[in-house]
């Protein structure tokens, strides 16, 4: 299974760092943003890695190269602007394949995610080996995690392993998913386009399966937010 890491994002709200280094290179704890995934990514098996950028980008291909230091192939998606998640995959189509596939937002520290486990996730046929119909079997997988301070509504709602664009309670989306290409065959590469949309249709027909990550997660949004992270143990650390 190949892996992509979205890296095309401006970082307006993370001013005036990101005006000169893009927001997957900013550090937490000695290391950017964007190594820890990679560094996870090779742990759990995950050798060919795309990552799109677009905002000083070229940064981000100067620190990371050609990935062969960290044990891992690296090829970029460049884009003139960014084209938000969903652009950015069906831009980067033809270096993903055609078969499921993982992507993961850069901008997010998720240390302890087992990568491992979502190579799985997706099941073609149901459990006496019969294939499931094509608009019967799940289209994607997401992780949840607990409502953060700064999105205290949610996203989905999950009832067992299906998720569902109401509930009780709420989660908020990781940013961590497994897609199928043909998740994204209406979108023509250089187009903009969003994720959170697909993944509610999706949802609303019951073919997006998910399950809730409990482990250290921070959506990094903000200055205040990584210096909370980077902060002495005893200082307001997380």
């Amino acid at each position: 299974m190949k892996a992509m890491i979205f890296a095309a994002g401006r970082g307006e709200r993370m001013r005036p760092l990101t005006d000169t280094c893009p927001k997957p290179l900013l550090k937490v704890r000695g290391r950017p943003l964007v190594e820890w995934h990679v560094l996870n990514l090779v742990r759990a098996g995950f050798t060919e890695i795309v990552i799109n950028h677009a905002h000083l980008g070229h940064m981000i291909e100067e620190y990371l190269g050609d990935g062969s230091r960290f044990g891992a192939t690296i090829r970029y998606s460049a884009e003139r602007q960014a084209l938000e998640t969903a652009g950015g995959i069906a831009n980067a189509r033809h270096l993903l394949g055609e078969q499921p596939f993982l992507a993961i937002s850069g901008d997010i520290w998720c240390p302890h995610f087992d990568f491992s486990e979502v190579k799985d996730v997706l099941h073609d046929n149901d459990l006496w080996g019969n294939p499931h119909a094509s608009d019967k079997r799940d289209i994607a997988w997401i992780w949840l995690v607990k409502n953060p301070p700064f999105h205290p509504r949610g996203d989905f709602g999950l009832d067992l392993y299906t998720v569902s664009n109401t509930g009780n309670p709420t989660w908020t989306f990781a940013n961590i998913g497994v897609y199928r290409p043909e998740m994204f065959d209406g979108i023509q590469p250089g187009q903009h386009a969003g994720l959170g949309n697909l993944l509610r249709e999706y949802a609303g027909k019951g073919q997006l399966g998910g399950e809730v990550y409990e482990g250290d997660w921070d959506n990094i949004g903000t200055p205040q937010q990584l210096d909370a992270l980077n902060a002495p143990f005893g200082a307001g650390r997380p």
